[in-house]
This record gives C-alpha cells, structure tokens and sequence, in this order.
C-alpha cells in the first residue's frame, strides 16, 4: 500500500519501517552500490533496498523491491537471506525534524549486469569489498554487511 505524504510522514515519526535491502555481488566479488539521491543517507553510495509495504509478502515485497531498484526479475528464493538489521538515521525523508529508525533483511543476490537508473540513485558502481570499506562516501550501514 503506498501512503500519502502525511500520513508516511507519521508513520515515520512514530513506528520503525521494515525493509529489504539488496547486497549485490557479481562475478568478480564486487559489490553493486547505488548513489542515494534522497535522505536518509543522501549522496551516499548505498546498497538498493526498499520498504515493505503493508499486507504486502515478504515474496512479493522482494519482488517489487528488486523490480523498482534494478528493473529486472528475480525470486527470493534465488536470494540468501545474510541477516537482519537495524538502521537508524537523525533526519527523514522530508525534513531533520525527527529520526527514522529501520528493520531490515538483507539478502544476497548475484547479478552480472548493471542496472538501469532509477529515481532512488543518481548512479550505480561496482566496488571492491576492501575498497568500499575504507571510502568515507560509502555508508557506515553498507560497510556493516561487510565486517
């Protein structure tokens, strides 16, 4: 279910958001990172994800996620779930008024191709693990998958 501005706003204010993020590797090992173009983490590289939406499967929450960030097909079964965990930001979405704090299961998918962009990153690129987790523009909540 997609809510309106308002009323997103206070879920945000009030509950924590469940989440999908997607850990991609290639052939090479090297991660996929998209560059966020929205806060939280804006204008940090960040592993695509995205929320789970009410009376939504976590199958379909998967599907969709995926479809939305990388605009191809793929099964969550096709996934290895890497774990559960916790993010928490100061700002939100629509302003620095109040924090957001996310639940999320990361899964590891592989992937040869890169992307098409979309409107959650201005660009996508290929790391290194060991490169990635030395960048300062690369997310401290992306290095953790890593540590």
């Amino acid at each position: 279910m997609f809510l309106s501005r308002d009323i997103f706003s206070c879920v945000v204010e009030n509950t924590p958001l469940i989440a999908i993020d997607l850990i991609i590797k290639n052939q090479h090992n090297q991660i996929l990172l998209g560059k966020r173009v929205n806060e939280p983490a804006y204008g940090f590289w960040f592993v695509p994800g995205g929320r789970i939406y009410k009376d939504e499967s976590l199958d379909t929450a998967f599907a969709r996620t995926v479809n939305d960030e990388l605009n191809i097909e793929f099964d969550r079964k096709n996934a290895k779930l890497q774990g559960v965990y916790e993010h928490f930001y100061d700002n939100n979405v629509f302003n620095n008024d109040f924090s957001t704090h996310y639940v999320v299961l990361a899964h590891i998918i592989e992937l040869n191709n890169t992307p098409l962009l979309n409107n959650q990153h201005s660009d996508y690129q290929w790391f290194e693990i060991e490169n990635l987790l030395v960048r300062e523009d690369i997310h401290k909540y992306t290095k953790d998958y890593f540590r």
